[in-house]
């Protein structure tokens, strides 16, 4: 039997210096089935950048950036209008 798809939605705004530790933690998940989907919500620092970088290496994650800060309910929405797996 195959094991189901999960989604992980990843809201990011404006945390360059933490957004590496939390997608380490996600992609070394013991669970492989993943779909990642990060969206930086209009960072004016280096989140996107690092959150490329992740997508460069696993092709697990998908990302995406709004231009303008929408809020973490809209950037969570996002995510979840996006996933493709059976659940989130």
């Amino acid at each position: 039997m195959d094991r189901p798809k999960i989604s992980i939605v990843v809201s990011a705004y404006n945390i360059e210096n933490y957004i590496a530790n939390c997608m380490e933690s996600v992609i070394k998940q013991s669970y492989k089935n993943l779909e990642i989907i990060a969206i930086d919500d209009g960072s004016t620092d280096g989140t996107y950048k690092v959150l490329e970088n992740y997508a460069k290496r696993d092709d697990r994650v998908k990302i995406i950036r709004h231009e303008q800060n929408v809020g973490l309910s809209a950037t969570r929405n996002t995510g979840i209008n996006l996933a493709t797996s059976d659940y989130i």
